[in-house]
């Protein structure tokens, strides 16, 4: 499988390999209490090289699998992980869905570097993987979160009570999606 490199007018987009660890640690590391109230508790170890490592290797295997597409959004020059996503739980058959998860650091908000990536990672979403819909869910409280799938046409579809723990407490979440347009 040829690995997408997706650039756009200010990040290179790619999915994680090996050599990424480094990089992805200190993204952790720089943004730990930014997405503390955002994500699932972490363990020290989640912190650590070794974990980013074997993070890599996991989510590479899952890659191979057609099941997950993780990617760090670098700066255009790849000296700085920027934001991350991923296309996760990747459903074939009659389906052809997955979700999208996302976060990006702290100093970048509000630039539209999120935006920007997953405008190019929802495009490779549709064409290269051949996907019909891509879903993402937020807390109803991270309006940031809401009005950016808004901005990329993702639309409400529901809403689940209790539905994922996040930083120890199970949160309520809005559930949209996005349907490709080529069908």
């Amino acid at each position: 499988m040829i690995e997408p490199r997706l650039e756009t007018a200010r990040t290179v987009c790619r999915v994680m390999v090996e050599a990424d660890a480094p990089a992805l640690l200190r993204y952790r590391i720089e943004n730990r209490e930014h997405f503390a109230p955002w994500e699932p508790l972490r363990e020290e170890r989640f912190f650590t090289l070794a974990h980013c490592v074997q993070t890599i290797a996991e989510m590479r295997e899952s890659m191979r699998l057609d099941r997950s597409y993780p990617f760090l959004v670098f700066d255009a020059e790849e000296r700085e992980v920027l934001a991350t996503f991923n296309l996760s739980n990747v459903v074939r058959g009659a389906f052809q869905a997955c979700h999208l998860g996302y976060g990006v650091a702290a100093r970048w908000q509000g630039q539209g570097i999120m935006r920007e990536a997953l405008v190019a990672g929802l495009a490779w979403a549709f064409d290269g993987l051949g996907l019909h819909r891509v879903m993402a869910n937020y807390m109803p409280r991270n309006e940031r979160s809401g009005r950016l799938l808004e901005g990329l046409g993702f639309e409400r579809e529901g809403y689940a009570r209790r539905y994922l723990q996040i930083a120890g407490v199970w949160e309520d979440h809005v559930l949209t999606a996005l349907v490709s347009a080529s069908e």
